[in-house]
């Protein structure tokens, strides 16, 4: 586990307004309090409370992943209407302390969406 720190500064806030994630059509996460997470250089990742989300719409996938910073993270497969997009999703189930806030909520792929809309 690596802390965050000014060669790796992570921040997270809440995100002013509205989130809605679309895939074929449907509203597959709706939120007004989604939390903004900015890690590095990196473009801010917008997370949702898993409570926000249709998830009908969510399949565990197989796929897992491990960041040093954050912990290990589980990803889903979104299925709308015949549209599959794997690995479309990851959430970070218990999340290292520095992070804890992004526990129980859930990340969207940009390009594996149709639109993630901010209000």
């Amino acid at each position: 586990m690596k802390q965050p720190g000014p060669d790796h500064p992570i921040t997270i806030s809440a995100h002013p307004g509205r989130v809605r994630v679309m895939l074929n059509g449907v509203a597959v996460a709706e939120s007004r309090n989604a939390l903004s997470l900015t890690e590095a250089h990196y473009p801010p990742v917008l997370y949702i409370p898993r409570a926000d989300a249709d998830l009908a719409h969510f399949k565990p996938s197989a796929r897992s992943s491990h960041c040093p910073y954050k912990g290990d993270a589980s990803y889903f497969d979104l299925v709308v209407a015949g549209v599959h997009r794997p690995n479309a999703v990851w959430s970070y189930e218990a999340p290292f302390p520095a992070v804890a806030g992004i526990a129980g909520h859930l990340a969207f792929y940009p390009d594996r969406v149709d639109a993630i809309e901010t209000a």
